[in-house]
């Protein structure tokens, strides 16, 4: 199975989305890695676009905190502090749990049905033959279809942000984690059962224990 098949995003309307979303995930992915200047002329001339639309993604990538501009020196991936681990576990051990709620409380059937087949689909991940990456991908478009699910498009944006910042401390410490892939897909599943049995105290629980669960990973390997 493959993990790009779940976008957890959709189709760009316009060449500076396009832009966007591409260099998000490089730079989330550490394609580009923390630190690394970006060049936006490559850039424009790898996506088969100007250098207008790519500026306009810089500009949404600084607000996201995924790059850092300078007068004089141009635009850098932002570097990772492992500092930030306990700063982003702080925000979202509060936000996750809630939008499990919501979204086990509020989701109408549809979404409900979705979130049911996204748990098969889940839990029939093999793991241990997918690209890593790939397996990210697949936790980022999970998330993402929980914050849908919640209903409440600024908490969604909020927490897409700080996702986005923690796979990044993910994806740094990767080959580290040689067992928290296979923990992982089984906590998504389970949650996105609670949710699409609209269990909200259990997906609560479980979006709480599975916040913590990650920095307590990350800490045991640095």
């Amino acid at each position: 199975m493959y993990a790009a098949s779940l976008a957890p995003d959709a189709a760009p309307a316009s060449m500076a989305d396009r832009a966007y979303l591409a260099l998000r995930d490089r730079l989330i992915m550490l394609a580009i890695r923390p630190g690394e200047p970006i060049d936006d002329d490559a850039i424009a001339t790898s996506l088969g676009m100007g250098r207008t639309p790519v500026r306009e993604a810089l500009k949404r990538l600084e607000v996201d905190r995924l790059v850092v501009s300078f007068p004089r020196r141009g635009t850098f991936a932002t570097g990772l502090d492992i500092a930030d681990l306990a700063h982003l576990s702080e925000i979202r051990v509060q936000l996750e749990p809630l939008a499990a709620r919501r979204a086990a409380e509020r989701a109408p059937g549809p979404a409900r049905a979705e979130l049911e087949e996204l748990a098969v689909r889940t839990e029939g991940l093999d793991v241990h033959h997918t690209n890593r990456t790939d397996v990210m991908r697949w936790d980022l478009g999970v998330h993402r279809a929980i914050y849908r699910a919640a209903g409440n498009p600024h908490l969604e944006d909020v927490l897409i942000r700080y996702d986005n910042l923690a796979t990044r401390i993910h994806c740094m410490f990767l080959d580290r984690l040689s067992t928290f892939d296979l923990n992982v897909v089984a906590e998504h599943v389970e949650l996105l059962r609670a949710i699409a049995a609209g269990d909200g105290d259990h997906a609560d629980e479980l979006a709480r224990e599975h916040v913590l669960g990650f920095e307590r990973a990350i800490r045991a390997v640095i």
